[in-house]
């Protein structure tokens, strides 16, 4: 019984109704429009602010230099400046005395002469002025005199009340201005007429100002007035415009007139005056300026100036004004006006916000629980089915469509994991017919597959696919005609016209990469006709199926190419020495034999011993690889079959010059009977001189044969015939090679003839070893080696005097060696998990029980049991191996008695050693691969336990 429906409204109506609930929209956009309004009024207050200020500024230059220029006009036609009498030139000190005191700008008035002469005439209006100057209390004038017709010159200064009745006087001393020399005198001479000098500060005042000077009507002198700025400072400080705001007068060098920075309404430090305008915000207007007069906007370090340039003429002088403003103070009133709107707004939002959070809950609570189911689908769980009802319509199609997504996604899952866990081929097809023939209900099903020679096999089959054909044919044969068409179009080919087959559907088996692997046979009864969901299952499963038939035949492919190119190197390794062949080829066989008896045994300390598939894989692949360093290992070292052999046998050397010594004494035999000496003592030495050397180079060819021991007093004898001398004429040093030759340049060349002793260790005997055959004590591997000093030392007497066998220190270590390289090149394998184990089997089989073993020094708690399986393995094939050049192979009784001194000196493990001969694999491996002569009747009792 279904569950009856509810009512439900569209989505589109539930979401309409809740954005109209959204009015903080409305107040943001209102907002929004009327902070940009009052900005644009502000902006244009801004600029009316500017201009007015501008012309403010106009006037007040107009009003500062009209009434100046006029006085100075004025008093250059007073008669009393063209006398040269001094007195008579007092006469103009009222009219003088009158400039100064209309005109608060003029700090000082003067006259220059033409003869050097000069007087200036400075206002002393306060208690400070007077103090500076040196005045008495009542002055109100100060007068400077330079008279040079005068001998001596007359330098002195004289203080005048508001009478202009002289009151004192007092000598200057210094250097006297000479007015001829100033810029002021010379332009007004050359223009004769009024003049303004460019902006400077005054040497005595340190005010910044400019000099009107205009020549007397006299000819001979020039009269000029210092007009301060002061007036202008003060007009820009106040004018109000906003409190950051910067207001510059410049001269036309841009130099600082007056000015004021902001914040403070006073004007610039002294210091400030006539200095270079530094100031970022100017620069910046100046450079985005459009043109004078106007007012633009710049950006300074992120924030927003409005500013305007605008040029005043002062009498000759072009003067800049310059003035902006930060745009957030013009604008204060409008930003005001915009926090109130969005606080507004924020309280409308507020106050709505719980009814908005109701209706949104109503709404999205469904769509939350649908957005959980679909995190556990996420997270692939599939254990609760989908129930979700809403009285929205869309919403109750959602939870349906993922209901039925759910239930689809977790049997294809399931499928799938089935299909990928699946080791073998055939299980894993019956698995695919198996699905989809109960998705479409389909009566018979088969699976072909191409073969190597792109003939299509039936791989798997059930029902009614049983009897379909195990081989398809060609052209002639409809089903597979059908299975190639799929196959060449990679679509599904649907026929309900066979009449033998009734209904068909095949459905080709892709890779990944598009390449067909075969077909899939699908027979439905007539009338059936799968629904779009079922075809498309089936669709998604035959990908998958193809995806996994093409893994498991890549794995098995690489598997086998794997195992081949192994066997191919344990091959090469076998065939580089004729007296190690087979060795490679027979430790694995030993190995596995070992290994399956310990998975058989059902008693003892190997009851629980199981090795895995992939366990088994690892320990094949180590025992085929064990000695895979031997690659690197010299030839001449592995098959060294005397003591003296290296790329050949040295005992060649030592023979002929034992013939040289024989044929050295048969010559003083002859030189000693033509010289007139007695014949038959001279026979007799010769004699036995020639019979004592024979039997001294049959002493050393048979040390130079090796064996198990050397007595002390042959290792003295070697030394005594060794110190016998012969003597070389010809130079060793010719025909050799560069590093032979680099070898003997140690020591410096014997001048010829040369004296050498019969056996020598030469210094070129000795092979130095490079930095990289050397191992650090911490490196990665955790070797723990003793490497000799030389990589080879091939000294005469060192060889032959080797105590057992025929190998060096340095050669044993360079066949040692070979598991060294074995572990470094198969740690730099990328072998997959399940193999990691391969370096650690194959590097193990030279290691002790004891730890005393070889490179790691590791114990037997330390090695894994298969690791301790190959070390046995590879010991008993190296006794009884009969292709070694320095032994004969053993026989199993002396092989085993060998091994059971092992085990008592804890080289080998003992309960391995034991299930090797209780499970008689001995046995088995000598009757496998060693000689009949080998095999002999052991009696295990006696090597079972420790003695």
């Amino acid at each position: 019984m279904t569950t009856p429906q509810k009512r439900a409204v569209p989505l589109q109506i539930v979401m309409g109704a809740l954005f109209c609930l959204l009015v903080g929209l409305v107040g943001l956009i209102i907002g929004g429009f009327s902070y940009r309004e009052s900005s644009k009024m502000l902006l244009t207050a801004g600029k009316a602010v500017f201009e007015r200020a501008d012309q403010q500024i106009r006037l007040s230059s107009d009003k500062l230099f009209l009434p100046i220029q006029g006085a100075v006009i004025q008093s250059s036609h007073l008669p009393a400046l063209s006398h040269l009498d001094w007195q008579q030139r007092l006469a103009a000190l009222p009219a003088l005395a009158s400039v100064l005191n209309n005109n608060s700008s003029v700090s000082s008035v003067y006259v220059g002469y033409h003869n050097g002469d000069f007087m200036q005439l400075r206002p002393l209006p306060d208690q400070s002025a007077r103090q500076r100057w040196q005045a008495p209390e009542s002055a109100r004038y100060a007068l400077d005199i330079i008279d040079r017709q005068q001998q001596p010159l007359r330098y002195q200064r004289m203080f005048f009340d508001l009478r202009h009745q002289q009151l004192a006087s007092i000598p200057l001393t210094g250097k006297p201005l000479d007015p001829r020399q100033r810029p002021w005198f010379r332009q007004a001479q050359a223009s004769n007429t009024l003049i303004v000098t460019d902006a400077y500060t005054y040497y005595l005042s340190g005010e910044a100002g400019i000099t009107l000077a205009h020549p007397c009507a006299s000819k001979g002198g020039v009269i000029g007035a210092d007009l301060t700025l002061q007036q202008l400072d003060s007009e820009l400080a106040g004018i109000p415009i906003t409190p950051s705001t910067r207001k510059y007068l410049l001269d036309p060098q841009l130099r600082v007139l007056a000015g004021h920075t902001g914040t403070e309404t006073t004007e610039l430090p002294r210091s400030s005056k006539l200095a270079p305008l530094n100031d970022p915000v100017i620069a910046t207007m100046r450079e985005h300026a459009r043109g004078l007069n106007t007012t633009h906007e710049a950006s300074v370090d992120g924030r927003l100036w409005l500013g305007r340039a605008s040029r005043i003429h002062i009498g000759q002088q072009d003067m800049w004004l310059v003035l902006a403003s930060p745009e957030e103070e013009l604008l204060h009133d409008a930003i005001h006006l915009r926090d109130q709107q969005m606080w507004l707004t924020l309280v409308i939002l507020l106050v709505s916000m719980p009814l908005v959070w109701q209706a949104s809950r109503w709404v999205s609570k469904p769509l939350e629980q649908l957005a959980e189911e679909a995190r556990t689908i996420e997270a692939f769980d599939f254990s609760r089915p989908i129930e979700r009802r809403s009285h929205i319509r869309e919403i109750n199609r959602l939870a349906q469509a993922m209901s039925q997504m759910k239930a689809t996604i977790s049997q294809f899952l399931d499928l799938s994991a089935a299909l990928s866990s699946e080791r073998q081929l055939q299980p894993l097809l019956q698995r695919v017919l198996q699905e989809s023939a109960s998705v479409i209900a389909a009566r018979g099903c088969a699976i072909f597959l191409l073969d190597g020679k792109n003939r299509l096999h039936r791989a798997a089959a059930m029902a009614d696919g049983e009897q379909l054909p195990t081989q398809l044919g060609g052209t002639d044969d409809e089903l597979a005609v059908l299975c190639r068409q799929a196959m060449n179009s990679g679509k599904r080919i649907d026929n309900q016209e066979t009449p033998d087959q009734a209904h068909v559907i095949v459905m080709p088996l892709a890779t990944r990469q598009g390449d067909s692997v075969g077909a899939m046979v699908l027979q439905l009864d007539e009338r059936d006709n799968p629904g779009r969901t079922s075809l498309g299952f089936i669709e998604s499963l035959s990908g998958t199926a193809a995806i996994s038939i093409e893994a498991q035949r890549l794995l098995e492919a690489q598997k086998r190419l794997l195992e081949a190119f192994i066997e191919l190197i344990a091959g090469a390794i076998d065939a580089k020495s004729p007296y190690t062949g087979g060795h490679c080829q027979r430790v694995p066989a030993l190995t596995k034999m070992l290994a399956d008896a310990a998975c058989q045994a059902d008693s003892g300390p190997f009851r629980d011993f199981k090795l895995s598939d992939n366990e088994r894989e690892a320990l094949h692949l180590a025992a085929w690889l064990h000695d895979c360093g031997k690659v690197t290992t010299p030839e001449y070292v592995v098959d060294k079959a005397t003591k003296l052999e290296t790329i050949y046998d040295r005992i060649h050397e030592i023979r002929t010059r034992f013939e040289v010594l024989k044929r050295d004494a048969q010559i003083e035999y002859w030189k000693a009977l033509a010289s007139g000496a007695e014949q038959q003592p001279l026979a007799n030495q010769l004699e036995q001189t020639l019979k004592t050397l024979d039997e001294e180079f049959r002493f050393i060819a048979e040390c130079n044969l090796g064996g198990e021991f050397m007595a002390p007093e042959k290792q003295a004898r070697l030394k005594h015939i060794g110190a016998r001398t012969w003597q070389r004429t010809l130079d060793d040093r010719l025909g050799v090679s560069h590093e032979e030759l680099a070898r003997k340049a140690s020591a410096p060349a014997s001048p010829l003839p040369a004296t050498e002793n019969l056996l020598g260790n030469k210094p070129e005997h000795l092979i130095s070893r490079s930095e990289k055959d050397r191992i650090p004590g911490d490196n990665p591997w955790g070797f723990k080696l003793q490497v000799p000093q030389y990589k080879y030392n091939r000294g005469e007497l060192y060889n032959l005097g080797i105590e057992r066998g025929t190998l060096t220190d340095e050669e044993r270590y360079q066949i040692n060696d070979h598991i060294v390289q074995t572990i470094i090149m198969l740690s730099h394998l990328p072998f997959p998990p399940h193999l990691q184990q391969v370096p650690e089997l194959a590097g193990g089989h030279h290691e002790k029980m004891d730890g005393n073993g070889y490179p790691k020094r590791l114990r037997r708690e330390q090695m894994s049991t298969p690791a301790r399986m190959m070390a046995i393995a590879d010991i008993f094939e190296a006794l009884t191996a009969i292709d070694r050049p320095y032994k004969q192979g053993k026989t199993l009784s002396q092989a085993i008695a060998i091994m059971a001194r092992m085990r008592d000196e804890q080289h080998i493990d003992a309960e391995l050693f034991a299930l090797f001969l209780q499970s008689g694999v001995y046995a088995e491996y000598g009757s496998q691969f060693l000689q009949p002569a080998q095999i002999d009747e052991v009696d295990i009792q006696r090597y079972l336990h420790a003695t």
